[in-house]
């Protein structure tokens, strides 16, 4: 559940946006329909600024599309969680206060107050895309019914980015070669994943990950296979692994006052909208993870041709065999210890038959 701690940065979050005019003007006003205008007006926070998902899905549909499909009743305008101003582990909290009616949280970022929020993006949890959509599909409800009790967030999609996988600046062939390198991880779940595989995690922002690889301040890096090429790391790693470790999933929803006080017919219009934006973000998230593995191994053009086209290691039944073995004794026990009872239920009840692990028990 959320701390204390963090309700008293909100607080502090909530003063220093007083000035950004975040909140959204929810209005029916008869007037404006009458001069041919939005009757409504949103303003979105929407994922990472500078990505794909943002710059060719999410901004185009906020800023054009919803406006054709609703005849001109609503505008939106977006901004990305990162674009200033906000703290993205504290996105859930401003959407519960409507500081952001309606925005995007990164789950593996705000299950640090809550983990249980994260429970279908452990890492190893899906090595590919069908076994996400597998997870994704069978804890949805529950997301759903989490996000409205305990944040009064009404869930509107679920997105996912392109596979996070691990760069490497020496040659490796699988998952145990990692072991006493030094790796750059994002998360609390990333590190604990890479302390199990005898590595050193070393947690770093995005913005660091190309510096540190070139600097030696780590051997390796777990990052997006699309956006590992698109800063660059070619230049300074040789290596890096097909096995997905993580996505990045997150959830996109509004505050339940905020939602309410839209008319329905424009609520229906959004959701229908939302559904199809989510599909796309799929479809893109699949699409870049085999492109950004391509274009990093030069066998696709992608604009820039690595001057030392990269290895990708293949995953291999040792690999798959290692994920196994440390989903089942280093990550999941790791989680429960740090979410409680509710966790254990939650896996045993959605995902135990699916994954074939079940906790708990001897």
């Amino acid at each position: 559940m959320p701390s204390i701690l963090s309700h008293i940065r909100v607080a502090g979050a909530i003063a220093a946006l007083s000035g950004l005019a975040l909140v959204a003007c929810l209005s029916a006003a008869a007037p404006a329909e009458d001069r041919g205008q939005a009757a409504v007006k949103l303003q979105i926070v929407g994922g990472l600024g500078g990505v794909s998902q943002y710059t060719k899905l999410e901004k185009p549909f906020w800023e054009s599309e919803i406006t054709r499909r609703s005849q001109g009743r609503i505008a939106a305008m977006i901004r990305p969680m990162d674009g200033g101003g906000l703290r993205p582990q504290e996105m859930l909290q401003l959407m519960r206060l409507g500081v952001v009616p309606i925005g995007t949280a990164l789950l593996s970022v705000v299950s640090g107050d809550d983990p249980e929020l994260n429970a279908v993006d452990q890492p190893v949890l899906n090595p590919d895309m069908v076994t996400l959509r597998q997870t994704v599909h069978v804890f949805r409800g529950r997301l759903r019914d989490i996000l409205l009790a305990r944040y009064n967030i009404e869930l509107l999609g679920i997105y996912a980015y392109p596979a996070q996988v691990v760069f490497c600046s020496k040659a490796f062939t699988g998952l145990d070669d990692l072991a006493g390198r030094r790796v750059r991880t994002s998360s609390v779940s990333q590190s604990e994943l890479m302390t199990g595989l005898g590595a050193i995690p070393v947690l770093l922002r995005f913005a660091e990950v190309a510096p540190a690889l070139r600097d030696g301040v780590v051997d390796c890096a777990i990052t997006g296979t699309l956006s590992g090429y698109e800063i660059g790391l070619y230049d300074y790693t040789s290596h890096v692994h097909a096995m997905a470790l993580s996505w990045g999933l997150s959830v996109f929803g509004a505050n339940v006052t905020a939602w309410k006080a839209l008319p329905p017919a424009d609520r229906l219009v959004i959701r229908n909208g939302v559904t199809e934006l989510e599909n796309r973000i799929w479809k893109q998230a699949e699409t870049d993870t085999n492109r950004g593995l391509a274009c990093n191994a030069g066998t696709a053009d992608c604009g820039v041709v690595p001057a030392r086209p990269m290895t990708v290691v293949a995953t291999s039944q040792s690999d798959a065999q290692r994920r196994n073995q440390i989903l089942r004794d280093v990550v999941l026990p790791r989680w429960i210890e740090r979410c409680g009872e509710i966790c254990m239920q939650d896996w045993n009840t959605y995902f135990a038959v699916l994954h074939g692990i079940k906790v708990g028990t001897k």
